[in-house]
């Protein structure tokens, strides 16, 4: 989930996908025909509320951490960390580190009592000792936000990655992409429900890890298993010698950028146990246990994956030329495609055609995956917070719930695909990384608050949840992602003055200030004894659903 996300001028050039499309749409098509074959046989499985939300609460610790590294490794983080080690060496591996460390408040903080505290979504946590409709409005409000900013990133980097594999130049099959692209996406939740999802999640991680773990066998080979020389072959050929195996390439040019990285860290290792579709993985298993389990899988899938991102990246710095990775693409997003093609014989060799391929159909089959687990997060949340505890204050039928939800991935796919048009020609990185701000300022500091602190308030809880996501969007909007720098989404506008590229460092303080002091200031007395029975659910798992 790299904010190096996918932006739309990532380039393969058409002449070296040319002589091997179709096979690259064969792989394509291949994956979408299997996975919505799988996703029609678990519609079937689907019954009620708990089944689509949860998957019936049927999977294993195993199939659970696979699932969520399904989730979590999506293909900005499977070309982005690769295209920042192949350029900036040592701090594009910071990266992989500050991913990696981000599970571990995932499983200290939030795993076990997350499971054993709600149901099917965060506002289920929020609500239990709180005032309902106000309370699950926010997170309603919180969880679409975040996952739309998400959701737009992969929306619009599926778009350019397929259209330029598939040398479509014209703007009318962009846009057709898209539109594909979101559709099958609203085909995996509305039919499958979590278990569809579950199980191309699941599908996608194993296709990750085997095409990573190729490649790196492969760029092993190429340099004896010996991982110094692969390092020191990768300082040389990339022109910067030592240094590129030292920190402070990228973040240490002056002390903005410095700051500037820990914010970005701050937001990443904060904002991964806040992100909604990452939360709802915990109710899909039976019991607390398990989701332990499943976390604990997570971390060593994932691990081993960011590992490889080692052999990948300086595997690329290493046999590729800095100016081919830069010009097929600014920030280096091509550079594990590239490697592929290279090791596998060069252009135009049948090898590197074939590997091309198969990376490439990795890369489009972790966007569906990814885009999937999105919209069931936003999707649920709209359901279950809104329409069913909001809108319809409690009197719905499961059978009703269902539907909505349904409803409400169509909806939100169709939202997705029209911004998702706009956006393709944008860069996407400040959406993911307004993503990651906003649900480590605004979700991340109520549900701590709400599981660990029994004077926390209504009031508080409002306040922090829409404290952060003002903050976020707002400081976002006059950084430097947006306008005054060449790679701002405006380019040749300038109305920034916030220095910083990721507000984190601004917004997630500010998110847990606001909880405090909003509970400080509220007139409003906190129900201690729903607090003890949180305390006890949370803690132990008893009377958890």
């Amino acid at each position: 989930m790299s904010i190096q996300a996918i932006p739309a001028t990532t380039v393969l050039a058409a002449g070296d996908a040319g002589e091997h499309r179709v096979l690259i749409i064969t792989l394509f098509v291949a994956f979408v025909l299997a996975t919505l074959g799988i996703t029609i046989w678990a519609g079937r499985q689907t019954k009620d509320a708990t089944d689509f939300y949860a998957g019936g609460r049927s999977f294993t610790g195993f199939q659970n951490g696979l699932a969520i590294s399904g989730d979590y490794m999506s293909a900005a983080s499977f070309l982005g960390i690769a295209g920042a080690i192949a350029l900036f060496g040592y701090d594009g591996f910071l990266y992989s580190i500050g991913f990696l460390v981000a599970w571990l408040i995932a499983l200290l903080l939030v795993a076990e009592p997350l499971r054993n505290s709600g149901r099917f979504t965060m506002g289920d946590v929020l609500a239990f000792r709180m005032r309902q409709r106000p309370v699950r409005t926010a997170a309603g409000v919180s969880t679409i936000v975040v996952s739309i900013f998400y959701l737009l990133a992969q929306m619009a980097g599926a778009g350019a990655l397929v259209a330029l594999l598939l040398g479509i130049t014209s703007e009318a099959g962009k846009i057709l992409i898209v539109i594909l692209v979101g559709i099958v996406m609203i085909l995996y939740v509305a039919i499958g429900g979590m278990k569809g999802t579950t199980w191309v999640q699941m599908i996608k991680a194993v296709l990750l890890i085997a095409g990573t773990l190729l490649i790196t066998f492969l760029v092993m080979v190429k340099f004896n298993f010996n991982i110094s020389t692969l390092l020191g072959a990768a300082a040389e050929n990339s022109g910067k010698g030592t240094a590129f195996l030292e920190p402070g390439l990228k973040y240490g040019v002056d002390s903005m950028t410095k700051i500037d990285f820990i914010s970005l860290g701050v937001a990443l290792v904060l904002g991964t146990a806040g992100l909604p579709h990452i939360l709802i993985r915990f109710y899909t298993v039976p019991t607390a246990q398990v989701a332990r389990k499943s976390v604990n899988w997570a971390i060593g899938i994932i691990g081993a994956f960011y590992l490889m991102t080692i052999a990948l990246g300086f595997g690329a710095a290493a046999l590729l030329k800095q100016e081919t990775i830069i010009e097929s693409n600014a920030a280096g997003n091509t550079a594990a495609p590239l490697l592929a093609q290279e090791i596998g014989g060069g252009p135009g060799s049948a090898g590197g055609a074939i590997l091309l391929a198969v990376i490439s159909a990795v890369a489009f089959a972790t966007i569906l995956a990814v885009v999937a687990g999105l919209t069931l997060a936003s999707s649920s949340s709209f359901a279950h917070d809104l329409y069913v505890n909001v809108i319809r204050k409690g009197n719905a039928t499961e059978k009703e719930e269902v539907r909505a939800a349904r409803w409400a991935t169509v909806g939100i796919g169709a939202a997705a695909i029209f911004l998702g048009v706009f956006a393709r020609d944008l860069n996407v990185a400040g959406l993911v990384a307004l993503a990651f701000a906003v649900a480590a300022s605004a979700n991340l500091p109520t549900i701590l608050y709400s599981l660990f602190w029994k004077r926390f308030t209504t009031q508080g809880a409002l306040w922090s949840i829409y404290g952060g996501l003002f903050a976020s969007v707002f400081l976002v909007l006059f950084s430097p992602v947006v306008s005054g720098a060449p790679s701002a989404m405006f380019p040749d506008v300038d109305f920034h003055w916030f220095p910083l590229s990721n507000p984190g460092l601004i917004s997630i303080p500010l998110g847990f200030l606001l909880g405090w002091l909003g509970t400080v200031v509220s007139k409003e007395r906190p129900n201690l004894d729903k607090y003890a029975e949180l305390e006890v659910r949370s803690l132990t798992g008893t009377h958890a659903h």
